[in-house]
C-alpha cells in the first residue's frame, strides 16, 4: 500500500507556474490599472480571490469538525486530504489581513466607500452603522476570527499526526474521539458566529454599505461550503489516480457526489430565497442590490451562476453511475468551483467596480491562487502517512458501502 505521498515533479512545476501566472498578472495589473478606477479594480481583484480561496480552504476544516462530531466513518480514509487543505488557512489568512488592512487603512473607498470619514458625515446611513464598520471594530473582529480560524486549523491537524504515534487500544480510541468531539465542537461554534454570521457581512457584504440582507452570510456559506466539497473530492481522486488511497474507492467518491449535489441545490434554494424576499418586498435599499445585477449590464454573470451553480450540478450529478465515475466527478467539481468563483465575482465587482470588463486580470490572480493552494497541499500531503491508522473508525471507513 502506498501510504506516504511523494510530491511528483509535474505538480510541484504546475504549482510554479500557476503562481507565476498570478505573480505575473499582479505585476501586469500595477501598470495597466492605473487611475482611481483602475486601483479599485486592482484591489478588489485580490479581495475576490483572497476571500473566496481562504472560505473554501476554512470549509475543510469545517467537513472535519462536522463529520468529527456526526461520528461519520466514512470519510477517515482520506481525512488528511481535508486536512492538508485546512492547511492553507494560515498563508490565505496571512495574504488577506494584509488586503484588508490595505484596503481599510489605505482609505481605499473605491472598495469600502466606509472607510471614508468625509463621506461618513454626509451619509446618514453610514453614519449610522459607523460603530459597526469602523476601523477599530473591523480590525479587532479580522484579527479576532482570523487568529481563531488559524489556532483551530492548525489544532486538529496536529492532534491527527500526533495519534498516529499512539499505541492503538480501546482506552486510546475512546480518548482520540473525546478529545476530536471537544475541539471540533469548539470550532463549529467559532465557524457559525463567524461564517454563519458576521465576518461575510464585514468583508464582502459592506462593499454594498447601504444595502443588507440577514440571508447573506448563509449564502457565502453555502458557496464556499460546495466549493470545498469539490476541491476535497479533485485532491481525492488525484491521489486515487495516482496509487494512493487504497482504501478509497467510489464508494466514498459517490458520498462526496452526494454532498456535491445536495449542497449546490441548497445554494439554489438560498439564491432563491434572497433574491425573492427582496424583489417581492420591493424596498428601494434592499432592491438597489440586485439593480445592477439583474437589470443592469451584470444581468448575464448572475443568470450564468444559476445554471453554472445548479441546473448543470442537478443535471449531471442526478445519476448514481455519474457520483461514481472518478472522470465525471472530476469536471463537475472543477465547474463547480470556476461557477462559485464566479459567484464572489459577481458578489464584489458590481459595488465596487461598477463596470462590467472582461475578468483577464481577476481571472489571472484566482490561477496564481490555485497555484499557491496546490503547492501547500502537496507538500503538506507529503508530511504524513494519507491513512490515519489508528482513528477507531478507520475500519469503518474502510468497508464503507452506500
Amino acid at each position: 500500500m502506498k501510504d506516504q505521498f511523494v510530491v511528483p515533479a509535474k505538480l510541484k512545476t504546475t504549482s510554479f507556474v500557476l503562481m507565476g501566472i498570478g505573480v505575473l498578472t499582479l505585476l501586469i495589473g500595477l501598470v495597466a490599472l492605473g487611475g482611481e478606477h483602475g486601483a479599485t479594480r486592482f484591489w478588489a481583484g485580490i479581495l475576490q480571490n483572497s476571500t473566496f480561496f481562504l472560505l473554501i480552504a476554512l470549509a475543510c476544516t469545517f467537513f472535519i469538525g462536522v463529520t468529527t462530531l456526526a461520528h461519520g466513518g466514512w470519510q477517515i480514509a482520506f481525512r488528511r486530504v481535508p486536512e492538508a487543505i485546512s492547511m492553507t488557512v494560515p498563508v490565505l489568512g496571512g495574504i488577506l489581513f494584509v488586503v484588508l488592512m490595505i484596503l481599510v487603512f489605505g482609505e481605499k473607498d473605491g472598495v469600502y466607500h466606509w472607510v471614508n470619514a468625509e463621506h461618513v458625515k454626509h451619509d446618514a446611513i453610514l453614519n449610522g452603522k459607523s460603530a459597526f464598520l469602523g476601523n477599530t471594530f473591523f480590525t479587532t473582529a479580522t484579527v479576532i476570527t482570523l487568529g481563531l480560524w488559524i489556532f483551530f486549523t492548525i489544532k486538529l491537524r496536529n492532534m491527527s499526526l500526533e495519534e498516529d504515534t499512539w499505541d492503538l487500544s480501546p482506552e486510546t480510541g475512546r480518548r482520540i474521539l473525546w478529545r476530536n468531539t471537544v475541539w471540533c465542537g469548539g470550532f463549529i461554534v467559532i465557524y457559525g458566529l463567524s461564517v454563519g454570521s458576521t465576518t461575510p457581512w464585514l468583508w464582502l457584504m459592506s462593499i454594498d454599505p447601504h444595502w443588507f440582507s440577514t440571508m447573506y452570510s448563509w449564502y457565502t456559506f453555502a458557496s464556499t461550503w460546495v466549493s470545498g466539497l469539490s476541491l476535497i473530492a479533485l485532491f481525492v481522486i488525484y491521489l486515487k489516480k495516482n496509487g494512493y488511497l487504497s482504501f478509497v474507492n467510489e464508494e466514498h467518491l459517490h458520498d462526496l457526489g452526494k454532498f456535491m449535489f445536495a449542497f449546490s441545490i441548497f445554494w439554489a434554494y438560498l439564491w432563491f430565497s434572497q433574491y425573492m424576499l427582496i424583489w417581492y418586498a420591493n424596498m428601494p435599499e434592499e432592491t438597489e442590490y440586485f439593480k445592477p445585477r439583474v437589470w443592469g449590464e451584470w444581468r448575464p454573470i448572475f443568470f450564468l451562476n444559476l445554471i453554472i451553480n445548479f441546473i448543470l450540478p442537478l443535471l449531471l450529478l442526478m445519476k448514481r453511475d455519474t457520483k461514481r465515475n472518478y472522470t465525471s466527478v472530476t469536471y463537475i467539481a472543477i465547474l463547480i468551483i470556476f461557477g462559485h468563483w464566479l459567484d464572489f465575482f459577481q458578489m464584489v465587482m458590481p459595488g465596487s467596480v461598477h463596470e462590467l470588463n472582461f475578468p483577464w486580470y481577476e481571472l489571472g490572480i484566482g490561477l496564481g491562487f490555485v497555484g499557491l493552494l496546490i503547492f501547500i497541499v502537496a507538500n503538506q500531503l507529503a508530511k504524513a502517512p494519507l491513512a490515519p491508522r489508528n482513528h477507531p473508525y478507520l475500519k469503518e471507513s474502510i468497508v464503507h458501502h452506500t
